[in-house]
């Protein structure tokens, strides 16, 4: 293996081909059987990159298979505490050591490795931050047509429609834009099939409104939609990005006096914990969602519980 000189500040070499040849087979396999989306893929990598150019000013040598086997709960520690001194928070630390850890079972698993100095090591802690729905009435606010701020109608109907599907279907903005002529539920269509995170498909309905939203801006879009194409476009044609929809609704946030956490992704907060409120139970909405773990919808339990404690302090003579 090539050893590091006194010198050198930024090896440009941090893993030999037979490490890099282990990584390409660990990520192959996360997304053949655990069906991990592409960016999560992409995360690991990077994080154990992370690791691998630790590894490689910490051995003093480019890191290696050879060197898996002689980690210790020290090293492990080293690394964390870099990545502390980085800047890395909690949240980041945690899931880049659950990628490592992920790995190093991989080799265990063929006798490269052992996991005992990884399960030595506290995995750190972090405070989870509770999802921040917009009320029943901002909400409805944000998804009206005739509140955009937009110049061209048909603008308007397809933020509008976008921000439905985020808030009466619950899709993600990822899902919402991923949709085609052919796979848009319009009128008549009370369910449609979304492909989710890992692959994983859901059926969900789609209430009327939904669907005539989507013919409206269908009926007003000036660009020609073949079947398989993006369905919601950008004002020069193209396919419509998250970061157009994320910067309609901030700036919408002004104009309706709504919160700094009124997001995409807050409506999609909204639906499940308007349905919650009104009666929904955690396992339908875990479905509609797409959660993979119950534990992810629970959160909203905590927000109803949130809420209702605030409102009791509020209105309690002896709060």
């Amino acid at each position: 293996m090539p050893k590091l000189q006194p010198g050198d500040d930024a090896p440009l070499i941090i893993a030999t081909p037979a490490l890099r040849q282990k990584q390409q087979g660990w990520l192959k396999s996360l997304g053949n059987e655990r069906r991990l989306s592409e960016a999560t893929l992409e995360a690991y990598d990077r994080d154990l990159d992370q690791f691998f150019s630790f590894l490689t000013r910490h051995m003093g040598e480019v890191s290696d298979l050879g060197h898996f086997p002689q980690l210790r709960p020290a090293d492990i520690r080293a690394f964390m505490a870099q990545r502390r001194r980085q800047g890395t928070g909690s949240r980041s630390l945690a899931r880049g050591m659950a990628g490592i850890r992920s790995f190093v079972r991989y080799l265990e698993e063929q006798g490269l490795a052992t996991t005992a100095p990884f399960n030595a090591i506290q995995t750190p802690k972090y405070s989870r931050s509770l999802p921040k729905p917009l009320s029943m009435e901002k909400a409805a606010q944000l998804v009206d047509p005739g509140e955009s701020l937009a110049m061209e109608p048909w603008v308007a109907a397809r933020d509008s429609a976008v921000m439905l599907l985020l808030y009466a279907v619950g899709l993600r903005i990822s899902e919402a834009l991923a949709l085609t002529p052919s796979t848009a539920p319009l009128p008549g269509q009370d369910a449609m099939t979304i492909t989710g995170k890992g692959g994983k498909q859901r059926r969900l309905p789609v209430l009327p409104i939904v669907q005539s939203s989507l013919q409206h801006y269908l009926s007003l879009c000036p660009f020609e939609l073949e079947p398989d194409s993006s369905l919601f476009r950008g004002v020069r044609g193209g396919p419509l990005s998250p970061r157009i929809v994320q910067k309609t609704i901030a700036a919408m946030r002004g104009a309706l006096g709504l919160p700094d956490s009124a997001t995409p992704h807050a409506l999609r907060h909204s639906f499940a914990t308007h349905l919650l409120a009104n009666g929904g139970d955690l396992r339908t909405i875990q479905e509609l969602l797409g959660h993979a773990s119950l534990s992810t919808t629970q959160a909203y339990t905590e927000v109803e519980m949130s809420e209702l404690m605030s409102i009791y302090q509020k209105a309690h003579p002896r709060s």
